[in-house]
């Protein structure tokens, strides 16, 4: 069974690393339960669209709770896919 995570303010400003390890953005606010990501400018299109990401005029992504294994004190990590 997945584990849910209750996203909030707390999680602005954390790191969002892939299963890889590998740095992907930052957190830069939550909408509804949401995190927003802002994308690391170096982020491949291919991983991108691997995540469901589109081009929004932010420059913010919405991190989907499903692509999420782990959220500690000072990031975010996201499931192998």
């Amino acid at each position: 069974m997945a584990q849910t995570f209750n996203i909030t303010d707390d999680e602005v400003g954390k790191k969002v690393i892939a299963a890889d390890g590998d740095e992907i953005g930052l957190v830069t606010e939550v909408r509804h339960g949401t995190a927003y990501v802002d994308a690391d400018p170096s982020l491949t299109d291919k991983l991108m669209s691997k995540l469901g990401w589109e081009h929004t005029d932010d420059d913010a992504y919405p991190l989907q709770k499903s692509e999420i294994e782990t959220i500690t004190d000072d990031e975010i990590r996201l499931r192998r896919m």
